[in-house]
């Protein structure tokens, strides 16, 4: 987000404010918590902005976290293997989230190949985990394990999709598929794709965890264990959506849908009053 102001913030907080808590917003690409604390003086529909968490509220570290252990969990689904050492993965974008996940990859063995549109972010890389710099779009067409696509969304389209060597495509960006045909192209190569919402959901999962307890239903020591708990459970959500997959035969993204629309509705019965709790008309 380019050519921040404060009255621009201020203007996005009263219209927030407007939607009455329908939408609560947190940081995305290109926001910040000084973003959002400047939002959150006009709204109080604002989440990521915990001054008690070890991040000051930013969700980046948890959207990382639940990224990787996604990875590591198609890794072990796909390729049978217990753990990343020398496993090759291609890191497309370098930002907040992407390279924290990067990290996370270097120490636990993983052979990176990372590219991004700020040359800085590469050289970091290349200094700092021992990393291989890759020119642009040449990301899509190296022999490696594991595309991990953690910039903008689309990455999976008709260019990139043709060039892909990888067996697995697992990252953190948003609408990774450039259409739906692309994530039947990838199911009917057998390549396991790791739905990009479900793989990122460590973000939501923390600014949900920084609400609830603000409204006191958790205390500080709850939140964090809450946090590790429910970010780790991505790992079995993916596990079962993988599985439905296969025995389906029908494509990831698809039984994420699915998974998604069987738990909203069981989360609406559960929470409809019973016949004698019922009103009459």
């Amino acid at each position: 987000m380019r050519d921040k102001s404060d009255a621009l913030l201020h203007a996005m907080g009263d219209f927030i404010q407007g939607l009455g808590g329908r939408y609560i917003t947190a940081e995305d690409s290109g926001t910040s918590v000084a973003d959002l604390l400047k939002i959150g003086e006009k709204t109080s529909f604002v989440s990521g902005v915990d001054k008690v968490s070890a991040h000051g509220g930013d969700p980046s570290p948890s959207t990382a976290y639940g990224v990787f252990v996604s990875l590591r969990e198609a890794v072990y689904y796909k390729l049978g293997r217990t753990d990343l050492k020398g496993v090759k993965v291609a890191v497309q974008g370098l930002g907040n989230v992407g390279y924290r996940l990067a990290e996370q990859l270097r120490d636990a063995g993983a052979e990176l190949f990372v590219t991004d549109i700020v040359q800085a972010n590469v050289d970091r890389a290349v200094r700092e985990l021992n990393a291989t710099a890759v020119k642009g779009d040449k990301i899509f067409s190296l022999d490696v394990d594991v595309f991990a696509p953690c910039a903008l969304g689309a990455a999976i389209n008709d260019q990139s999709i043709s060039q892909l060597k990888a067996t697995i495509v697992a990252g953190a960006a948003n609408n990774q598929l450039a259409s739906v045909d692309h994530g039947y192209q990838l199911h009917q190569r057998g390549i396991l794709y790791a739905p990009d919402y479900v793989v990122n959901a460590g973000g939501i999962i923390d600014v949900y965890c920084q609400r609830k307890m603000l409204e006191a239903s958790y205390g500080v020591k709850d939140y964090s264990a809450d946090l590790g708990a429910k970010v780790e459970g991505i790992g079995s959500t993916l596990r079962e959506i993988f599985v439905r997959s296969d025995s389906e035969n029908v494509p990831t993204f698809v039984i994420a849908d699915r998974v998604a629309e069987e738990r909203f509705t069981k989360a609406t019965n559960l929470y409809q009053p019973s016949p004698k709790e019922s009103v009459p008309a």
